[in-house]
């Protein structure tokens, strides 16, 4: 069984082995690690407010070299990470590959930025006032940063977010989700030998209440969060004066237009609404189309996802691995059920396996607008359908949620994809794609009770600063 250190100011600390890490699939307990308390976090901010002026003097090569340090040594430990994504998340072994490449991605996209922290020049004399003056801007980082991450990509989200701050200049502390904490620590190894100025980093496993000064404490200057929607509402309405954002899930709707051939887009689907058993913010979740193709594309749905692979996310052609836990696992199968109490009809049923928290793929239509399964974010390998039968109604199908993350378009036709774009409250509108499809270079967010605010790490980076403004008289 492994033991991991914190990282406290920088440093490596034991103070407990309180936090117990299981894996998912076979719920042992694979780990330990120490739990922060307040007196933890008051000393990591203390370090992070002292190392501000260490880290915003960092030249753009300086902070791009420690980027590349942790991309190499990333690359060099790319099968451990691998694996303690499957244990630690549970998450299908393709997909934790593909989460380690992405991470090693956003991290050479932050090296690339780290030399361009610019500015513009001002044209002031277009008044008569501002003859003889001249404007010019910088962009400067705003200081000492929160972070507080979740469980379902707890590599690539916190590569997110740490770094586009190395990247802006900005010391931070780590708040991993309990659930999954150890791809962090092993993280914090990196940066402990990245040449970081003393004090500029923290990585604490605790609890909520212990962690609340990364929150409410204002020395924190920013505070980015990814998680539930009635959480990070609640943060906002904690943090005071610091700046935030907030990536707060949705439950994302796919449109299949009248006329598209479809056939094509099947294993599309499936990807999107099964794989790592639903748990991400823009899994497919709600699937409208078009009544003149809805009963040939529903049946060979069902008959793909009859097909889909479950269970040890240790294989490689497992796609639905297991739940975080048990009670996640329940949850999602009552939903289903109240559903169907309902009036939605069950296409294709649910089952949890015996002895773990694996959800076999489920789909459901006729589902009413009002039940958990439709209106909420399901995060379970559930997938609902919907016949519409005009475009626009699908689109105000769509803004009806109170969420607005993103949608997938699948349309022949360039008016409705336009219109899209157009009329949809959501922060992104993909056409000819699913709409769990992300870039880590795209800005990436949501609207209404998704959140605010945008990732991406040129996006996050222009989070975590500011622009500062310089007038010159020169005569």
């Amino acid at each position: 069984m492994q033991k991991f250190p914190m990282f406290l100011a920088g440093q490596c600390s034991t103070p407990n082995q309180d936090l117990t890490i299981k894996n998912k699939y076979t719920n042992q307990i694979i780990a330990t690690a120490p739990l922060a308390t307040p007196d933890h976090f008051e000393k990591a901010i203390q370090a992070g407010c002292a190392a501000a002026d260490a880290m915003q003097q960092l030249t753009g090569a300086k902070r791009k070299g420690i980027l590349l340090h942790c991309i190499a040594r990333l690359r060099q430990s790319k099968e451990d990470f691998i694996q303690t994504l499957v244990q630690e998340a549970g998450k299908p072994i393709a997909f934790a590959e593909i989460e380690v490449d992405r991470c090693i991605e956003t991290f050479s996209l932050a090296a690339e930025e780290a030399t361009r922290l610019d500015g513009r020049v001002i044209p002031l004399d277009g008044t008569a006032r501002g003859a003889g003056y001249m404007g010019m801007t910088r962009s400067f980082p705003v200081g000492l940063c929160s972070f507080i991450t979740p469980f379902n990509f707890p590599l690539n989200l916190v590569a997110h977010k740490v770094a586009p701050a190395i990247a802006a200049g900005c010391p931070f502390i780590l708040k991993p989700a309990s659930w999954t904490p150890m791809c962090s620590l092993m993280l914090g190894d990196i940066l402990l030998e990245s040449g970081l100025p003393e004090g500029a980093f923290s990585i604490l496993p605790a609890t909520r209440p212990a962690s609340a000064p990364l929150v409410m404490d204002d020395r924190i200057e920013f505070l980015s969060f990814t998680g539930s929607d009635t959480v990070g509402w609640q943060m906002k309405r904690d943090c005071g004066r610091k700046r935030i954002c907030l990536e707060l899930g949705g439950n994302a709707t796919c449109i299949v237009d009248e006329h598209y051939s479809w056939q094509g887009i099947v294993p599309k689907i499936m990807a999107a609404a099964f794989g790592q058993s639903g748990q991400s913010c823009i899994s497919l979740q709600r699937l409208l189309i078009h009544r003149s193709i809805y009963d040939a594309m529903l049946e060979a749905l069902v008959a793909a996802a009859s097909e889909v692979g479950f269970g040890d996310p240790a294989d490689a052609s497992t796609v639905v691995g297991p739940m975080i836990d048990s009670a996640e696992a329940e949850r999602v199968l009552d939903w289903i059920e109240k559903a169907k109490s309902a009036g939605a009809r069950d296409l294709l049923t649910s089952r949890r396996i015996e002895g773990t928290s694996v959800i076999t793929p489920g789909i459901l239509d006729q589902v009413p607008e009002d039940q958990s399964l439709c209106c909420d974010e399901v995060f379970g390998p559930v997938l609902i359908t919907e016949p519409f039968d005009e475009f626009d109604e699908a689109l105000e199908k769509v803004n009806r949620s109170r969420f607005g993350l993103q949608t997938g378009i699948f349309t022949e036709s360039i008016k409705h994809a336009w219109r899209a774009w157009e009329r949809l409250k959501v922060g992104g509108v993909i056409v000819g794609d699913t709409p769990n499809t992300r870039f880590d270079s795209m800005p990436y967010g949501g609207v209404k009770t998704s959140g605010i605010g945008r990732e991406g790490v040129r996006y996050a980076i222009n989070e975590m600063t500011y622009e500062r403004l310089f007038v010159l008289r020169p005569d």
